[in-house]
């Protein structure tokens, strides 16, 4: 069983416009977007802290660049007017924001990430909360990524390396889960407090 704290932010990597490109490649797990808005909307419900991170690219060729369409929030996830926002321009959203700062100045200790994409901004964001000594959850279902080459030519479908990269996470970095069972942990916790 999932122990929530009634402060446990919910952290929504890179849910921008420009993931829904070509561009990418062949993506796994097209209800992600759905799971993330489940999970949104319990987190606002319960007054949950909501933080927001949106990848800055600074390659001339991407469609997250701050000069894009792409780089804006989905619609489905904008943040409201209250919801803390952090900006990057590389894979963790510690590095070069004030996310430790803003989680520890507001006494946040638990973490529970979601987004895009798995093997890169998602797992790098929680390898570092985890050895930053926060507790980190990864919602695997609200999570996903795109078919990978390897170094050798080899092809990796999206589903192999989301599957790889949360196997590499749970248990080490995070206790990796679902959407359903961070829902029920939500709303056990919330009719506890």
């Amino acid at each position: 069983m999932i122990d929530l704290p009634a402060s446990a932010a919910l952290i929504l990597i890179d849910v921008q416009k420009g993931f829904d490109l070509p561009y990418w490649g062949v993506r796994n797990n097209l209800k992600a977007e759905t799971n993330m808005v489940s999970l949104l909307h319990a987190w606002r419900a319960a007054s949950r802290p909501v933080i927001h991170v949106r990848h800055m690219s600074t390659e001339l060729e991407s469609p997250l660049r701050p000069d894009q369409l792409g780089n804006e929030f989905k619609d489905e996830v904008r943040p409201l007017n209250l919801e803390h926002i952090e900006e990057k321009t590389v894979n963790s959203a510690f590095v070069g924001t004030s996310l430790e700062h803003y989680l520890r100045s507001n006494s946040i200790e638990t973490v529970v990430l979601v987004g895009l994409t798995t093997d890169h901004c998602v797992s790098t964001t929680t390898r570092m909360a985890a050895n930053l000594g926060f507790d980190t959850y990864v919602v695997a279902d609200a999570t996903a990524t795109f078919n990978r080459v390897g170094y050798d030519g080899a092809q990796f479908s999206a589903e192999e390396v989301h599957a790889c990269a949360l196997a590499s996470l749970h248990q080490e970095f995070a206790n990796v889960v679902t959407t359903d069972a961070m829902l029920e942990a939500s709303r056990l916790s919330s009719s506890v407090t």
